[in-house]
């Protein structure tokens, strides 16, 4: 008998060493080993978007969107140019429709500043609103987002939820107000993402707000609204959607990225490249390969320019998680500090360098630079832009890459280099330090960077040809 119970409970201790310690069997989550997680590499990385809707016309579904969110007090935003546009007219229509209360600010600023984003978000805080209409491209959708952040956290100095190290870069954690963003360009993809980008005036550089939290509710994707689009309007904002596109596939690997966060909340909203924004950053550079071209040369191509559309939306949902790295970083200073610089189909009243147009200047540059690190990244992204890699030697990736670029722009126009749009040699050092705050996206880049690698890159794109 007592040998029997012996037999018994040494079966009993065997059976509980070897049992399940997993948090859904085992009792004692202690028994799992944590993970040390600071002052390494993540380990991890999330997948952030905005719900989509997209279909020619749908912007006419905006009024029941509104109803079924209950909202009794909407702000439209958009700018002065697009208030007179179809897209704004076939949101107003809509909002009447379906007896929608609402009011408009049209004052935001293409290309916005501190300043322009302080004034939205006064007009927000003194309209005490419950949700948010932006139409227009990502200059207002940015705007929109900033006004509604504020709004909602009105305590918050304007630095608070600027990124580091020009602001404080502080977690949102207020409840915002559901915002509906409608895009009329083909380039931001901000209906799909939690950033939003301004002119920081005293430092004359670009910088922005970074958060899950302030992505729109709802991006509603309506290809008829990129008819109305001049020819150059839709090159400068394809060109962004490119970039999105081949810097995010080429950022460095979420698995790299370091610090891990101690929390969750902490962590980006870039994370670096990752399996799930690889997939959204090829097809978007696919079709940017197949029809950008066409959308710039014929209005009336309605198929070139939804796709494009599309586009827009599927590099976001590719870099609004993965992020984006040089080409980005580097384009804050040369539209910060432009000069007298005024594009063509831009009805300003500023000096503008277009976003699309600052990033994609100093792109063949960069991608040679970058090509040490995954060149077969770098010679993928070649091929499906139009080059024959057949023959091509893997340590000549960056080359190739930045040889297809350069043509690709060629063939579309584009300034040659930034001494076409008003910079010179002396100007390098001015752009080298507006470039060292953004941190954020530079420190993205597959290869780490110095101030004289930065130098020699923004010395490459003064001419392209």
């Amino acid at each position: 008998m007592a040998a029997g119970r012996e037999r018994a409970a040494r079966l009993l201790r065997q059976l509980q060493r070897a049992a399940c310690r997993c948090p859904s069997h085992g009792h004692t989550y202690s028994q799992v080993p944590e993970r040390p997680t600071l002052g390494n590499t993540d380990y991890a990385f999330e997948m952030a978007i905005s719900n989509i809707r997209y279909g020619e016309g749908v912007t006419k579904e905006i009024g029941m969107d509104l109803q079924n969110l209950g909202a009794r007090r909407v702000c439209l935003m958009t700018d002065k140019n697009l208030s007179q546009l179809p897209p704004v007219n076939a949101v107003l229509n809509s909002l009447a429709k379906y007896g929608v209360n609402f009011q408009m600010y049209d004052n935001v600023r293409v290309e916005p500043t501190d300043q322009s984003f302080l004034d939205a978000i006064t007009f927000a805080k003194k309209g005490e609103f419950d949700a948010y209409v932006a139409v227009g491209g990502g200059s207002v959708i940015d705007t929109c987002k900033a006004a509604n952040l504020y709004a909602s956290s009105p305590a918050s100095d304007f630095l608070d939820y600027v990124n580091a190290p020009i602001g404080k870069g502080k977690p949102v954690t207020v409840p915002l107000k559901p915002l509906i963003a409608v895009p009329t360009t083909s380039g931001t993809g901000s209906e799909t993402t939690g950033v939003a980008i301004f002119d920081f005036k005293e430092l004359k550089v670009k910088t922005g707000i970074a958060s899950r939290a302030i992505k729109p509710t709802l991006g509603i994707i309506d290809p008829l609204h990129t008819l109305s689009m001049p020819e150059r309007i839709v090159a400068n904002s394809g060109f962004d959607v490119l970039c999105h596109a081949l810097e995010s596939y080429t950022a460095l690997p979420y698995n790299r990225r370091s610090p891990c966060p101690s929390n969750p909340i902490n962590r980006p909203a870039y994370q670096g490249s990752n399996p799930i924004s690889d997939v959204w950053a090829l097809h978007a550079l696919r079709i940017v390969a197949k029809y950008l071209k066409r959308a710039i040369r014929n209005p009336e191509d309605r198929e070139a320019r939804a796709n494009m559309h599309l586009a827009s939306a599927f590099a976001g949902i590719g870099f609004g998680n993965a992020g984006v790295h040089l080409c980005h970083g580097m384009s804050y200073p040369i539209s910060g500090l432009v000069k007298t610089y005024k594009p063509k189909d831009y009805n300003v009243d500023h000096s503008l360098v277009p976003h699309g147009l600052s990033v994609v200047l100093t792109s063949p540059a960069v991608f040679a630079f970058t090509a040490q690190i995954h060149p077969e990244r770098h010679l993928e992204a070649a091929e499906i832009l139009g080059a024959d890699i057949r023959t091509a030697r893997i340590k000549d990736a960056g080359f190739i890459l930045a040889d297809t670029l350069r043509k690709f722009l060629f063939d579309l126009n584009v300034d040659d280099g930034l001494a076409a749009i008003g910079y010179s040699k002396a100007d390098i050092p001015a752009l080298v330090k507006g470039t060292l705050p953004q941190e954020r996206v530079t420190k993205l880049s597959p290869r780490p960077q110095t101030e004289e690698d930065l130098s020699a890159l923004f010395e490459a794109s003064m001419k392209l040809y």
